[in-house]
């Protein structure tokens, strides 16, 4: 019993680069798990290559699926389509050994160390929020219309506009944000100034009320990077994360260096390898990793732990679907060295969340409550698997 029976992959058009993965068991459980972009090539990955080897296995041996799976993927290049589906499928084996169990996940990962966490509001344009335009155009209404719900942090990226954009198409990331083909290599001392006035507007209207955080998106080259951290020194920032491609730990550490202000890195780091060297060289003051791309929560607790050994922080990011939001919400809680969390209001307040699943957040006067169900505690509405909205593939034993 308690072996894996039949893996579904399902796809909504409403949310294009969102794939939910469910597992069930052969005693009728079904676990979920979810990831973000690029949703047919994960699918693939699942029904093609996952699923031949975890097909009947039990499923309490996330240890030895990840780490098979793992090596598997990594003999022909692993940080891509194959980490976002084992990312996946590792977070609806831990819902499973939760409903199991009859345990939140966060106790099966060490125990509770908090009821509640802060969280910060990223300021994407959603539901009846219009918080990206806030930021850029009307900052001191935006932090009081933050402050007034109880949220005290903001994430914004006021020179995004400046970074280079392709000549053609546009792509859009879960932010909403328009993707670069290469990194800034200029950036003028006026559009410098321009970025940094929606973070002066803030402090002149609420001060130290608010907490704000720079997201960089990896679009500015490390002179660049170094310029707008010093313009940002005077208004102590909460931290910049992403401000270069975090590909070069080196660089990461001069960034760190050669700035006073905290850098957060990254959710673009995959698997433990990764932040290990970050760790190491002392290249980041915050460690954010993404439980839906770098390796779910068998790899997300080990981040964890490997930053308290150095005294560092977790933010784990999400700017995505809810079952990410679930999976840090375990994590942060059976985590002592949990920071922040990040979240969109306008995805759970009145947003799409509500719309796709059994359960939402709760969130007051800026706390996010960790939830106290068996599993994750969220599930996908039996109105939606059964709408016309949704396409789902199924590899099934036997």
């Amino acid at each position: 019993m308690n072996k894996v029976q039949a893996i579904e992959t399902i796809r909504y058009s409403p949310q294009p680069n969102i794939l939910w993965v469910r597992v069930h068991t052969d005693n009728g459980m079904i676990g979920l798990g979810e990831t973000f972009y690029l949703p047919g090539a994960v699918e693939s990955i699942i029904h093609d290559m996952i699923a031949d080897f975890v097909l009947g296995q039990p499923v309490f041996n996330t240890e030895h699926i990840w780490d098979t799976i793992f090596s598997w993927a990594n003999f022909y290049g692993f940080a891509g389509a194959e980490m976002r589906a084992l990312s996946a499928l590792d977070i609806a084996l831990w819902d499973l050994k939760g409903q199991l169990t009859g345990q939140p996940i966060y106790n099966l990962l060490g125990g509770e160390c908090r009821a509640d966490i802060q969280i910060y509001n990223t300021c994407v344009d959603s539901g009846r929020y219009r918080d990206q335009h806030g930021f850029m155009s009307e900052p001191e209404a935006l932090a009081k219309s933050l402050l007034d719900e109880g949220i005290t942090a903001l994430k914004m990226w006021p020179w995004d506009q400046f970074a280079p954009k392709f000549r053609s198409g546009t792509h859009t990331g879960p932010a909403g944000w328009l993707s670069t083909g290469h990194s800034g290599s200029y950036l003028s001392e006026r559009d410098l100034q321009i970025g940094l006035e929606s973070v002066k507007r803030i402090r002149d209207s609420v001060g130290d009320r608010m907490e704000i955080m720079i997201e960089g998106h990896s679009r500015w080259d490390l002179n660049n990077a170094i310029r707008i951290a010093r313009a940002l020194e005077p208004y102590h920032v909460l931290w910049m994360e992403d401000m270069i491609k975090p590909e070069s730990a080196q660089d990461l550490k001069r960034l760190s260096r050669e700035t006073r202000v905290p850098h957060s890195i990254s959710e673009r780091l995959i698997t433990r390898y990764a932040f290990r060297e970050i760790l190491e060289i002392g290249a980041a003051h915050v460690i954010m990793p993404d439980l839906i791309w770098t390796g779910g929560l068998t790899e997300g607790k080990k981040i964890a732990t490997m930053a308290d050994a150095y005294h560092l922080s977790i933010a784990p990011h999400d700017c995505t679907g809810l079952v990410a939001l679930y999976a840090n919400l375990h994590l942060c809680a059976a985590s002592m060295n949990a920071m922040i969390l990040e979240t969109v209001r306008g995805f759970y307040r009145g947003g799409w969340y509500e719309e796709v699943y059994t359960e939402n957040i709760e969130v007051n006067a800026g706390r996010a409550s960790i939830p106290r169900r068996p599993g994750l505690g969220t599930a996908l509405r039996d109105d939606v698997l059964r709408g016309p909205l949704v396409q789902i593939r199924t590899s099934r034993k036997g």
